[in-house]
């Protein structure tokens, strides 16, 4: 059997460690540019990049393998994942390629594709990459008159600039608001605050002098602890914290408290529906979005459905059922009156909307519901499939029966890192962790 390349949010690995070397990269750009090409127009990709260190090494293979098969690329060196896929669409481009990990350390790298409508390729899609990769040989290079060319794209930075600021109300403005504003030494680095103060925001940079290696060190949505503190430490209105591609975001209130992408789904829900913008009164989470999340919106009318873990299965779900609010409890927020992806700044520029109508405090606007006593605990695995063992599925079963209808389990397998992921929620906090426990000891004693 082949080996499969793409994960729950693209190709994902060590940097200059299989999948993610430069002889892939090229191959990935023949292949995915060759399932690209249609019709006799000059064909363009758009490729983007967070600040990772070997950025420098998979941008410039992508690029050969891209232009070998007769594809145009336009370089826009270091944006925010969903900036790429606006340009992909603002552009006309047939392609929009993100170079990227995401919130994974400067160590790993990945690489997203979209499609030409600004979408994340389905999984159809992928699997005739898959086999075109696999082909290998069989890929057509263009002839020499017909090979592709690169080219940077200049001011990218205001392009993406004007079109976060042009989702913001223009009725409202954020004089007199101070932001900490936490870019995870990432991608947007430079736009996010940009956007913020452009706006009218006093604003408190932090992860903003990237240096190829500190991306998601100590900072960012995965470790938003240092945007905390600097809320308390500036007397700041609010905080929020993107991840190093900026397709997340979390948001910390006046005290430095987290509300968290459960949270922020909700306040955007009912400010919606209040606004009568919110699509047939529903939002779509994940199996991991907490339950207090779903009794919240049944008490406010508004229902709640779930997919599978990844942005990309509620993206796939909100566009097959008209929604156009959802997202992840991690903070990948999807607002498709806006973006087909999820966008970090832009969920926070809605909440800040929000903040400023109501002139109140986060901590009182922006904590809508108490979630339920929740416990995550990721367990590194060795190979093999844990989640198959019997002992498992029992620990899993019987975890599932104490708690009844009152909460729920959900074990899976991490698509981006060789991990096993064990969630229980429910209203007992001590039968809760005994529960994850159990499970946790049982995939631990499976994977060895």
């Amino acid at each position: 059997m082949p080996p499969k390349y793409f994960g729950t949010d693209g190709i994902r690995g060590a940097a200059n460690e299989w999948p993610m070397t430069a002889d892939v990269a090229l191959a990935v750009g023949m292949a995915a540019g060759s399932q690209f090409i249609r019709g006799d127009h000059r064909h363009r990709v758009v490729i983007g990049k967070d600040t990772r260190l070997s950025g420098y090494m998979i941008e410039p293979a992508l690029t050969a393998g891209f232009v070998a098969v007769g594809m145009d690329v336009t370089l826009v060196g270091p944006m925010p994942t969903p900036a790429v896929a606006m340009l992909t669409r603002s552009l006309r481009a047939d392609l929009g390629v993100v170079i990227s990990a995401s919130h994974n350390q400067y160590q790993d790298n990945g690489i997203k594709l979209f499609g030409p409508d600004g979408y994340k390729l389905s999984d159809d899609v992928e699997s005739e990459i898959e086999a075109r990769l696999a082909a290998g040989g069989e890929i057509d290079l263009a002839r020499s008159a017909n090979l592709g060319r690169a080219n940077r794209l200049d001011d990218v930075e205001g392009r993406y600039i004007e079109f976060a600021k042009n989702t913001f109300p223009k009725d409202r403005t954020l004089d007199g608001v101070k932001v900490v504003v936490d870019c995870a030494n990432g991608a947007a680095y430079s736009v996010a605050p940009t956007v913020l103060w452009e706006l009218g925001a006093t604003v408190i940079p932090v992860g903003v002098t990237p240096d190829g290696t500190n991306i998601n060190d100590g900072c960012g949505s995965t470790l938003p602890a240092a945007m905390c503190s600097q809320v308390v430490a500036h007397g700041a209105d609010l905080g929020l914290a993107l991840d190093g591609d900026a397709d997340r975001v979390v948001l910390a209130d006046e005290s430095g408290d987290l509300l968290d992408g459960d949270q922020l789904m909700a306040l955007v829900a009912t400010h919606w529906q209040q606004a009568e913008q919110l699509a047939s009164d529903t939002i779509v989470a994940t199996v991991m979005s907490n339950l207090g999340l779903e009794k919240y919106l049944a008490g406010q009318g508004l229902k709640l459905e779930r997919t599978s873990v990844g942005d990309r299965y509620v993206v796939e779900y909100m566009r097959e059922h008209r929604h156009n609010v959802g997202g992840e409890q991690s903070g990948h927020i999807i607002l498709s009156d806006f973006n087909t992806t999820g966008d970090g700044l832009i969920a926070a520029l809605q909440a800040l909307a929000v903040f400023v109508e109501t002139g109140k405090p986060v901590s009182e606007t922006g904590r809508l519901f108490t979630p339920f006593p929740q416990v995550l605990r990721n367990v590194t695995v060795n190979g093999g499939q844990p989640l198959e063992d019997a002992m498992v599925r029992q620990a899993v079963d019987e975890g599932r029966a104490r708690l009844g209808s009152a909460g729920r389990v959900v074990v899976r397998a991490s698509g981006t890192e060789p991990l096993i992921r064990v969630m229980a929620e429910g209203e007992d906090d001590k039968l809760v962790d005994e529960i994850v426990e159990d499970i946790v000891s049982a995939v631990a004693q499976a994977s060895n």
